[in-house]
């Protein structure tokens, strides 16, 4: 029953998508005039988006009945065409009806609400774990499994030089790394793997989101906090800080580079010793991409916010 109603609610939004209600962004980074969410890379993010087009769909069905009311109740009931007024105050089965119809309405919408707010809140068995944590202005990411305890990246915004100097250096396009979210280092985990993210501040509130994933999580000074996303494709994928944190707080992006876990398990190893020779390594091994980072079938996907 649940695919059926996943399946209607989908071939509806599909329908008001042109009509510029919604719709799945169709390229990998920002467009303009862009509408809905990013694509989606996680299952949380792809169950998200649809609780968005289903709820979509009864706020559409709703508006569109009560403007049809609206219009009835003008044109019927208007002093021409109505010029004796009707006296009735009560009307039991329409009263029945009005407080029930909301009710139902509102059990249809908190049922996978509920379990969209479970599935994000309860962690599964992990894989790995990456403490994340914010400060004015970048983030820092500890990965804290045994064997990796001393390796750590802190993650800064790269300017327009920088983004140059790096699309060059490992001879990648310059999509790959937009303005505004391009950092200096990535935090690397492995695809279809399950990341624990333990998040926190070193000075005042900061928020980890990461759109593609469907993660969004407030980094609280004093405070470890968790999430966690399993990237279903490879690629780089941006988010921002996104909790008002001072004056720099436009320009602290977060990075994530998902990649195959020998990839990652190379990266893994080289980082324990040196993270810049590990990172070189790795942008090696991943190669020149057959097409532009935006592309949503090629080797690489880009998901900028």
């Amino acid at each position: 029953m649940t695919g059926l109603v996943k399946r209607l609610t989908t071939i509806a939004a599909a329908a008001l998508a042109p009509l510029g209600f919604a719709g799945a962004a169709s390229a990998a980074q920002p467009e303009p005039w862009q509408m809905g969410f990013q694509p989606a890379v996680t299952e949380v993010m792809e169950d998200i988006t649809w609780f968005s087009d289903f709820t979509l769909v009864i706020i559409t069905v709703i508006t569109l009945f009560v403007l049809g009311l609206l219009l009835w109740c003008i044109f019927r009931f208007n002093s021409k065409a109505n010029p004796t007024p009707s006296r009735t105050s009560h009307n039991t089965v329409i009263e029945v009806v009005w407080t029930l119809v909301p009710i139902l309405v509102l059990v249809a919408i908190s049922i996978p609400s509920f379990r969209l707010l479970y599935k994000q809140l309860e962690i599964p068995a992990y894989d790995m774990t990456v403490k994340a944590t914010g400060l004015q202005w970048a983030w820092t990411y500890d990965y804290t499994d045994e064997g990796m305890e001393g390796v750590s990246l802190s993650s800064y915004m790269l300017d327009n030089e920088g983004r140059a100097e790096k699309a060059d250096r490992y001879g990648r396009p310059a999509e790959e790394y937009p303005r505004l979210l391009a950092v200096d280092y990535e935090m690397v985990v492995p695809v279809n793997k399950t990341v624990r993210v333990q998040v926190t501040a070193a000075d005042v509130l900061h928020s980890f989101a990461m759109p593609a994933f469907g993660v969004k999580m407030d980094a609280v000074p004093g405070r470890l906090n968790e999430t966690w996303f399993r990237a279903e494709k490879t690629g780089i994928y941006y988010g921002q800080c996104s909790e008002l944190c001072g004056k720099d707080h436009a320009f602290m992006p977060i990075a994530i580079r998902v990649v195959e876990q020998e990839l990652y398990d190379a990266w893994a190893e080289a980082a324990k010793t040196d993270v810049d020779a590990a990172n070189d390594q790795l942008m090696a091994a991943l190669g020149k991409p057959a097409s532009t980072a935006g592309a949503a079938t090629g080797t690489l996907d880009v998901a900028a916010r």
